[in-house]
């Protein structure tokens, strides 16, 4: 029962003022119309220290990636896997990424170049801008005076030489090196290290002791001469290929002087090789090894190591252990490793499945534009995507892309700026029909429709565009 003085308070309020209380019906409307009365939200960002990518497609904040800033607490390993079809935009992620990483005075940026037009491979025009020449390795041009890497170069560790070797040979001859002929390749390295002493020990040296080892070496392990030169004959008929054969001229001689390990981008033009012939994965596991032992240095620059056609690395057991190695090594020193693939099933069905899983663990940033349904599906199950973004993906345009950095799943649209347009946008970069005098027009109308598909999903995940809302 009220209390009577409140009764009575309120019938003198009423008289004076009136009824106070009001009451509404129930106003029927579609959740359209209803989202315009909740505050809006937005999840997360990345923090706002690092390179600026674009902006955040939902919430339309900008989108701030750096992985030696979030490495640690945000982020466990500062690798990076880019995925998508050609023509969506990874080549201009890639390309204003390195350009405004180098803005830092402490970063230094190494690009493995497997693509290319007119001669030339597709970073030339940024390294032209810095004053930088690419290191272009061509087998016919390293007839004449080219480019030459040498794996038995002084400023790699014996060990290292040793290794290099090994992988070479495996790489070739597609299996693993047995016992003997092991033996009889670390019998003639060190000999040629042991004897050559005026010069850079070459190829050469270590094919012509294969052929005809030291008799002092067999001795020394109880063998006989002649199989320690029957246990080296394969092992020299796969190197005189890089000798004789068609790789002749890049890795047969010292290393060319005036290559500059301290330039803040080097580029390893590759656009010269068949990328479908054995010779690119030789070449990945020779340069490699050569920046293990020559570029990663305790100086405590932070260092980006991006790979273009990365399948051949991925795709290869012998030289994916390589790399593997290579990323634990480096991410104590500062490495962040950037592996470009076009379709996570040409790794993950490939011949070195177990080895690419080890590499994809350790990226923990994964950036995936547009593909196809079926594909999509397939790099949703392979790196645990959540369903809305799976679903996303088919419906991407270039320019947009999935983020998943370890666990913070973002759709993020890559902004460019009017000074890095010229340089990022080749043929092969966001739309391959179109030119660059085209391109504008073409992303301003990418990023209204990825806009308008942005909202339509937002609806969708929230009931849909048509579910009827009840508010009072």
């Amino acid at each position: 029962m009220r209390d009577p003085m409140s009764a009575l308070t309120d019938a003198f309020t009423s008289f004076l003022f009136g009824k106070v209380e009001t009451t509404r019906l129930p106003v029927r409307t579609s959740t359209g119309q209803a989202q315009a009365v909740y505050l809006p939200t937005a999840a997360p960002g990345l923090g706002d220290s690092g390179v600026i990518i674009g902006r955040e497609v939902y919430s339309g904040k900008g989108y701030i990636y750096d992985p030696f800033q979030l490495y640690g607490q945000q982020l466990p390993a500062p690798h990076w896997l880019v995925l998508g079809e050609s023509g969506n935009g990874k080549s201009a992620l890639e390309k204003t990424y390195v350009l405004r990483q180098l803005r830092f005075r402490d970063r230094q940026v190494v690009v493995l170049d497997a693509q290319g037009e007119d001669g030339v491979g597709e970073w030339n025009l940024i390294a032209q801008q810095l004053g930088i020449t690419p290191i272009r390795l061509d087998p016919i041009a390293a007839n004449d005076d080219g480019i030459r890497l040498n794996p038995l170069d002084p400023a790699i560790t014996t060990t290292g030489q040793l290794a290099l070797l090994r992988t070479i040979i495996e790489v070739a001859m597609g299996h693993g090196l047995d016992e003997r002929s092991g033996f009889a390749l670390k019998v003639a390295h060190a000999y040629v290290v042991d004897t050559i002493r005026d010069r850079q020990p070459v190829l050469t040296d270590i094919v012509e002791q294969l052929r005809h080892p030291e008799a002092e070496s067999a001795e020394a392990m109880n063998v006989d001469i002649d199989d320690v030169r029957a246990w080296g004959l394969d092992v020299a008929l796969v190197l005189d290929r890089l000798v004789d054969g068609d790789l002749r001229g890049m890795f047969d001689g010292p290393t060319t002087v005036g290559i500059d390990l301290d330039a803040p981008l080097i580029v390893f033009d590759l656009s010269h090789i068949d990328r479908n012939s054995i010779a690119m994965p030789i070449l990945m596991a020779i340069v490699g090894v050569w920046l293990e032992h020559t570029w990663i240095r305790p100086d405590r620059k932070k260092r980006i190591f991006l790979v273009e056609e990365a399948w051949h690395i991925i795709n290869s057991p012998f030289v994916a252990q390589l790399f593997q190695r290579l990323l634990k090594f480096g991410r104590r020193l500062g490495l962040s490793f950037v592996a470009v693939v076009h379709h996570l099933s040409d790794v993950v069905d490939g011949a070195a499945a177990r080895e690419a899983a080890a590499i994809l663990k350790m990226a923990s940033t994964r950036t995936i534009y547009a593909q196809k349904a079926d594909e999509a599906r397939a790099t949703g199950r392979v790196l645990g995507l959540p369903r809305w973004a799976v679903e996303i993906i088919p419906t991407l345009t270039p320019g947009i892309a999935v983020w998943d950095v370890n666990g913070n799943v973002q759709v993020v649209k890559h902004l460019i700026t009017e000074a890095e347009r010229p340089l990022v946008y080749t043929d092969r970069a966001m739309t391959e029909s179109s030119s660059p005098s085209q391109l504008p027009d073409d992303l301003l109308a990418a990023e209204l429709e990825a806009e308008e598909r942005a909202l339509l999903m937002e609806r969708h995940r929230n009931g849909g565009p048509g579910s009827a809302t009840t508010v009072a």
